[in-house]
């Protein structure tokens, strides 16, 4: 999407839209049923609004690509993601209220747990955040020569650290390999003038697994998303909104933060953003809300947990439809099919809702039926001008 051109033609307006994420919303066939998740799902809200909207599917970042959540999202909010990478590590600083400077290496860790060199379990079993804050404070005992090093609790097994030095690199390879029954990975320099930041984080890692050795879970460290603080334009510039994030997980509200969003302090439950949406609907105009419990269980594998996820978003569909948004925007920021546990390359289910749509004949709200939708299949990064035009926020473009 070319920001340059709608930001000539956007206009501030009182209309109000809301972009409601469904983290990992796409699906595939459980091969007992045939069915995918949302096919299985009771989800009648959904697909009573999908009938008075236009469908369609989206490709995050581009037809046989398997996005993160970073460039998926950045890619619903407008922002070219292949242009814009942004790395985990400083999206979980920002989205824990931690302030970078330039030149500061903020890196993404996982606690997990190794047998011999073997990684069995990626997330330490998910431990609670009471213990791993405990563990982070044990790390923050790690001194590493040239830089200060400093280690932070996220969420469950998450944690951030972040260097800060000179002459430091995002420019490294990670330590996890992203699967089980296989070791640690060495973190090597891709660039020549890497190699010192490489040596440090390697350090750092063999400390850490000094650190924890005496425990059975959560006894090593991985590292992931070696990033710095960048700088893009930001959403009340480039689309002159009032934007306002909903989020309980800090990646998240990192997301939102580098796109000039002002984050919401909200609960964790998804009746709690829904409280915090309608609390705060008259000071803006835009509202981006997060939905963690579909990507989870599909990440875990649990198709039926990823089930139930949905049959709770579509509960509280009516309480979002109360304050009646000039815009609805329902999608996702990629698909996790639980019969892969893992985010995927598949086209994810969009619905726009507004009084100003023509709405198609899609009934409920799937992957397949939204495949016949009017919107067709076409770029992520298409829905927020999609989404302001609905606003009426655009101005006519020419003479």
């Amino acid at each position: 999407m070319n920001l340059e051109l709608i930001s000539k033609i956007a206009r501030s307006t009182p209309s109000k839209i809301v972009l409601f994420v469904v983290d990992g919303l796409g699906g595939l066939p459980h091969p007992d049923t045939g069915k995918t998740e949302l096919e299985a799902a009771n989800i009648p809200n959904l697909s009573r609004l999908a009938g008075n909207s236009i469908c369609g599917l989206t490709d995050p970042v581009f037809p046989g690509i398997s996005p993160g959540s970073g460039p998926g999202h950045l890619a619903l909010f407008g922002y070219d993601p292949v242009k814009n990478l942004i790395g985990r590590g400083v999206l979980e600083a920002l989205g824990i209220g931690l302030e970078l400077e330039d030149g500061d290496l903020a890196v993404r860790g996982n606690f997990c747990t190794v047998e011999g060199d073997v990684i069995v379990d990626r997330r330490a079993g998910r431990i609670p955040t009471n213990e791993s804050v405990e563990l982070c404070q044990q790390l923050n005992k790690i001194k590493l020569q040239g830089v200060e090093t400093s280690v932070h609790p996220v969420k469950d097994h998450r944690f951030v650290v972040i260097f800060r030095g000179p002459g430091l690199s995002e420019d490294v390879s990670e330590s996890d390999p992203q699967r089980t029954d296989a070791a640690p990975l060495e973190i090597m320099a891709l660039s020549p003038s890497a190699g010192e930041t490489a040596r440090i984080a390697n350090e750092f890692v063999a400390q850490a697994r000094e650190i924890l050795s005496s425990r059975r879970t959560a006894n090593m460290v991985l590292l992931r998303g070696f990033s710095m603080l960048p700088h893009l334009p930001p959403m009340s510039e480039v689309y002159r909104l009032r934007p306002a994030a909903i989020a309980s997980y800090p990646m998240y509200r990192g997301l939102a933060k580098i796109v000039g969003m002002d984050t919401l302090d909200t609960g964790l439950a998804l009746q709690d953003e829904l409280v915090t949406l309608g609390r705060h609907f008259s000071n803006y105009d835009f509202f981006y809300i997060h939905y963690k419990a579909t990507d989870a269980a599909g990440e875990d594998g649990d198709f039926g947990r990823k089930v139930k996820a949905l049959e709770e978003l579509d509960e509280h569909i009516p309480d979002l439809l109360t304050l009646k948004p000039d815009v609805i925007v329902v999608t996702g920021d990629h698909s996790t099919p639980a019969v892969l546990a893992a985010h995927s390359w598949h086209p994810v289910p969009v619905l726009i809702h507004s009084r100003w749509c023509r709405p198609d004949r899609v009934a409920s709200f799937t992957e397949r039926t939204c495949a016949s939708g009017s919107l067709g299949r076409f770029p992520a990064t298409h829905v927020m001008p999609l989404a302001l035009a609905y606003a009426q926020k655009l101005a006519k473009f020419g003479a």
